[in-house]
């Protein structure tokens, strides 16, 4: 399984946030631009949580393993393969989420923020795109913690090219 670049990540946060950042100046031209829930910066976070917990428990049961400790659990190799699945696909979301947001953002603060209701959506946003990088930061986390080894044979590794 391929690991994740940040590249593509970046390039998905910035495509995301410069088509939801146009599409919000044309919506705010021809209608109401609809509001940032409060919610999206709440279920980002809870998803980071979630995915560094994971990591955290899955590090500490690889080292157990390891380290052949009696009643050590393990990690399953579909479990681990899981695991990096689920984060990879967070990760994906959470650019896409957190671009689009983030472009919205920046419309409404280069808009009026004197509309108060404006000034509170504008917070949200800021908060989606901080919560997402969170997400994207423990999925990263997660593939590091379950990165096989390089299958690398020690007799090539030493011989002289």
């Amino acid at each position: 399984m391929k690991q994740l670049r940040p590249a593509v990540l970046a390039g998905i946060f910035v495509i995301a946030g410069v088509l939801s950042w146009a599409g919000a100046r044309l919506w705010n031209a021809y209608g109401t631009l609809p509001g940032v829930p409060l919610a999206a910066p709440i279920v980002l976070a809870v998803i980071a949580v979630v995915l560094f917990a994971t990591a955290l428990s899955l590090r500490a049961r690889l080292k157990a393993q390891r380290e052949r400790r009696p009643g050590a659990k393990g990690v399953e190799p579909l479990m681990a393969a899981r695991a990096v699945v689920f984060g990879q696909a967070s990760a994906l979301v959470a650019a896409l989420v957190a671009g689009m947001y983030g472009g919205v953002g920046v419309f409404l603060l280069t808009d009026s923020l004197d509309v108060p209701a404006r000034r509170d959506q504008t917070w949200y946003a800021g908060g989606s795109v901080l919560a997402g990088a969170a997400v994207i930061a423990a999925a990263l986390f997660l593939e590091h913690v379950l990165k096989l080894p390089d299958d690398e044979d020690p007799a090539k590794a030493h011989a002289p090219a």
